[in-house]
């Protein structure tokens, strides 16, 4: 099992997939987002929204906002909709997705 920098929970389960971080041989770079779990397949894409706040100095409140990000999901990691991840930034895996999930912190 790779190091792969963060303290995170490291996963119960093993994979052989390529683009796992910790069993496989994909770099962990930039920024570590927190968010829900959106849409998710096994061993494929999951789409994770994240929830923000804006500032609007005229009004001087805050707007709540969302943004969604595709990141890749490992074999060892087992999540749900609605699980609140931690997903990190990694190289361009497909069209879409340069973040793979990395630990799921809660249901």
């Amino acid at each position: 099992m790779n190091n792969i920098g963060i303290a995170v929970t490291l996963p119960e389960k093993t994979c052989n997939d390529d683009l796992c971080p910790f069993h496989g041989s994909l770099k962990i770079r930039g920024r570590i987002v927190k968010g829900i779990i959106f849409n998710a397949t096994v061993g494929g894409n999951a789409v994770i929204e994240k929830q923000y706040f804006q500032y609007f100095k005229k009004y001087m409140r805050y707007e709540k906002r969302r943004n969604k990000l595709h990141a890749h999901l490992p074999l060892c990691i087992d999540v749900k909709k609605g699980d609140s991840v931690t997903i990190a930034e990694c190289r361009p895996i497909n069209k879409t997705a340069s973040f793979v999930v990395i630990e799921r912190t809660r249901k």
